[in-house]
């Protein structure tokens, strides 16, 4: 089973602190979402995010997206 053939999580959606290289569960929960998509993301799947904005993505298409939408790419 690979990644897009995983079921969607279950449970409530985690509060996460994005840092450098590594994010910190504030409030534990089965997923966050993607702030370009509004997809869940399982954390265990979660591979992009901003610290500055405290976001996470579901893709690296998703996280160039936001940076376009800010002027920043």
């Amino acid at each position: 089973m690979n990644i897009s053939e995983r079921l969607p999580p279950h449970g409530p959606e985690a509060v996460v602190d994005y840092g450098p290289g590594e994010f910190r569960v504030v409030k534990p929960g089965a997923f966050v979402r993607c702030a370009v998509t509004g997809a869940p993301i399982r954390l265990d799947d979660l591979r992009y995010w901003s610290i500055e904005w405290q976001e996470a993505y579901a893709s690296s298409e998703a996280a160039l997206l936001r940076l376009r939408r800010a002027g920043r790419a």
